[in-house]
């Protein structure tokens, strides 16, 4: 049983249901999963878990939530080296840059990215049903 630790921040409530949707599916396929919001999380915490589900928004120029995320995803870039990690949000403009980067920045910190997913502003059936999906990689 994977044990996964799914860490996330919301600034509409888009990413959140993203989080709980994903987290379910994941328990619902075998997982040991922890949910917390990035504020409820801490860094250190990542060397616990097998796999590693990080979300955020699409921020500004397509970056990540600059004041909780990216420092909690800096401080724990060092202990990614050989995790799985999985990354997920919503966005309402562009397309997908910020994840994009951020998977790169994953790479480069020795974690292997099992699974991206995105979703325009609210999650929709189909982004959804790619939620669920991505839980079940997880497990």
């Amino acid at each position: 049983m994977s044990k996964v630790l799914i860490v996330y921040v919301t600034t509409t409530g888009n990413t959140e249901k993203m989080a709980v949707i994903i987290s379910d599916a994941a328990k619902a396929a075998g997982a040991d999963v922890t949910c917390k919001t990035v504020g409820e999380a801490s860094a250190a915490e990542v060397a616990n878990y097998d796999v590693i589900a990080l979300g955020s928004p699409a921020m500004g120029a397509e970056v990540i939530e600059e004041a909780e995320m990216e420092p909690f995803f800096t401080e724990a870039a060092g202990s990614l080296s050989g995790k799985k990690v999985a990354l997920f949000g919503s966005y309402d403009w562009g397309d997908g840059e910020w994840l994009r980067t951020w998977e790169d920045r994953c790479k480069e910190a020795g974690a292997e990215v099992i699974a991206t997913v995105k979703a325009h502003l609210e999650p929709d059936d189909d982004a959804v049903n790619e939620c669920k999906e991505f839980g079940k990689k997880l497990a």
